[in-house]
């Protein structure tokens, strides 16, 4: 399957396989469908239904001036309009409803879906244009649906019965129509081909322009420290002048198409009237018939405009559809085992000879064993890009591994059941990411935990205190990125995170990496509160604070160098020594 963040632009005008697969989620909705179709039939009818009402008022009411059938045919034209109102009312209620439902259930199945996903899925595609897949292109879907399937039956309808009630009326003038119509088809399919090719530049135009801002924007710090401003402007400009003109040529078509149908218009009816005066004069025709038709040529041109200035919206719902199907197509999850698992985690974990690499044919570890003891506190150290944050990964089967084991209480973890395995393995990492929320929330995290309970996991780790100044305390709200709190204090909500939950092992990455000073003995208190009685497994780069761990693991480009005790590893010389001696002459 291709990548459907590959290219925005689409392969098809239409493709019934993806009009099949829509059905499949409308057809859910029957009845609302059905009163959809009974709705848009009668409007249709009784909008053809009154040029034929006008030609009998004025040939067989006004001309004799029967002025009780004028009323008759007037109350009967009235009843008609409002039968026309009603169902055209209950056809945008009923079809907008059943595009709202199906849209509904499509982005509940597609945040499902993403949620599932492996992290090799989701760190290979921009979070952006996920977000894009479960909005604005579900939204093409109900366009689909509400805009361009029901107005394509209803203008299809009409022309079709315009043609036939013309026919009926008078062949003459069907004729005359008729002929009008190959270059009405021709202005159609030409308009269509540019249209199709102004809509692929203005999507590849907004499509680049989009990406830049996303890109220029998340990094505006950086720009104006390296005082870029001046060049992201000029390059902006290039991209929104390319998206002026993508957007330029498409309003050309628009504009040049309305004046030629408009055009084709006023001939066809003056080639009508010419003729149609010209039976009138000779009585092969009345007048109620004429005026009829003039209307009727109005009705039949209002739907070809409509249908063509639609082609946009079609080719967006295909463009946008392909690619929601081609995400809930999409299957790059975990494989969760079946098996079940009620004894509880107790934290021995074994590395048997892992191999894992984020890109094919480039190792991150390499044959990597060790053992940790339940209860035992392991520090893992190495030069960045070691592979000590990779084993966070693994040990929770956020990526899996290429070959070897990881076991866990003499278990294979891909034997356990993932909703266990990640709750008896809980990593802090470096970046704490907090919801938006109150505290309390983010402490329990969807656990159906008391208030003393979330107090009780924030007081053992030190948190209670500064969340007890807040001034909603547990209630406060913490903004997008817990912009409102410290990073220190991010730190420790985290902490009593993990407490809340229990878990038996911890993994701890790197996390006193980024603390401000003032609150550093009290993440210190946290992590030694944290830590007790539990497995661990601790990532720094700062030595120091892993002196006193049961063991120690070196790592050097994915290889166990060297393993044992601070006391032990200082006594060989050897890669920690040397990491040791280095740290304590810069100062850190």
């Amino acid at each position: 399957m291709s990548d459907f963040f590959a290219s925005d632009d689409i392969v098809k005008d239409y493709d019934t396989v993806i009009v099949r697969r829509i059905w499949s989620y409308i057809k859910k909705y029957k009845g609302l469908v059905v009163l959809t179709a009974i709705s848009l039939i009668i409007s249709t009818a009784g909008e053809l239904a009154v040029p034929v009402m006008e030609k009998h008022l004025i040939d067989e009411a006004i001309i004799p001036g029967d002025f009780d059938k004028i009323t008759v045919i007037c109350m009967a034209l009235l009843g008609v309009l409002c039968a026309v109102f009603a169902a055209s009312f209950v056809q945008t209620w009923s079809s907008s409803l059943t595009g709202q439902l199906v849209m509904e259930d499509l982005r509940v199945e597609l945040f499902r879906k993403t949620l599932f996903q492996s992290t090799t899925f989701l760190s290979r595609h921009p979070v952006g244009r996920i977000v894009n897949r479960l909005t604005g292109d579900v939204e093409t879907i109900n366009e689909f649906f509400t805009t361009v399937v029901v107005a394509f039956l209803k203008d299809f309808s009409i022309i079709a019965g315009v043609l036939v009630t013309l026919l009926v009326l008078s062949p003459v003038l069907a004729l005359v129509v008729l002929a009008c119509l190959p270059a009405v088809v021709l202005v159609s399919m030409l308009s269509r081909v540019r249209a199709r090719d102004a809509f692929r530049r203005q999507r590849t135009a907004s499509s680049a322009i989009n990406a830049y801002l996303s890109e220029r924007i998340s990094g505006i710090g950086i720009v104006q420290l390296f005082r870029g401003e001046k060049k992201s402007r000029a390059e902006y400009a290039q991209r929104n002048d390319e998206l002026l003109h993508a957007n330029l040529a498409e309003i050309l078509v628009l504009a040049t198409f309305r004046p030629i149908v408009e055009f084709l218009s006023i001939l066809t009816t003056a080639a009508v009237i010419g003729v149609g005066a010209n039976l009138l004069l000779n009585l092969e025709l009345s007048l109620g018939v004429l005026i009829a038709f003039i209307n009727l040529i109005a009705m039949f041109f209002a739907p070809v405009m409509d249908i063509s200035e639609k082609y946009t919206i079609l080719q967006q719902a295909m463009a946008g559809s392909e690619r929601v199907f081609q995400l809930l197509d999409t299957n790059e999850m975990i494989t969760d085992t079946a098996l079940p698992h009620e004894q509880a985690i107790t934290g021995v974990i074994e590395f048997k000879n892992v191999v894992f690499s984020y890109k094919q044919g480039e190792p991150v570890l390499k044959e990597l064993s060790f053992k940790v003891e339940r209860g035992e506190k392991a520090a893992i150290v190495g030069y960045t890009g070691a592979g000590k944050t990779t084993i966070t990964n693994i040990l929770t089967r956020l990526w899996d591994i290429d070959s070897g084991v990881i076991m866990l209480d003499g278990m294979n973890i891909k034997d356990i059941p993932l909703a266990t395995l990640r709750r008896g393995v809980l990593p802090v990492l470096q970046d704490v990411f907090l919801f938006s929320g109150t505290i309390a929330e983010n402490i329990s995290l969807g656990l159906p935990l008391e208030r003393a309970q979330i107090e009780e996991a924030a007081r053992s780790v030190h948190a209670h205190e500064f969340i007890s100044k807040l001034p909603d305390g547990y209630d406060t709200m913490l903004s997008e990125g817990a912009t409102n709190i410290s990073s220190g204090q991010r730190q420790l909500l985290s902490f009593a995170r993990v407490i809340a939950n229990n878990p038996a092992v911890v993994v701890l990455d790197e996390a006193t990496s980024s603390v401000d000073t003032e609150t550093e003995r009290l993440i210190e208190l946290g992590i030694e509160t944290m830590l007790a009685g539990r497995t661990s497994l601790v990532i720094a780069h700062r030595l120091s604070t892993i002196r006193n761990a049961h063991r120690i693991l070196v790592l050097s480009n994915g290889v166990l160098l060297e393993e044992g005790t601070h006391e032990t590893l200082f006594a060989q010389n050897g890669l920690y020594a040397h990491l040791y001696r280095l740290q304590a002459d810069t100062g850190e």
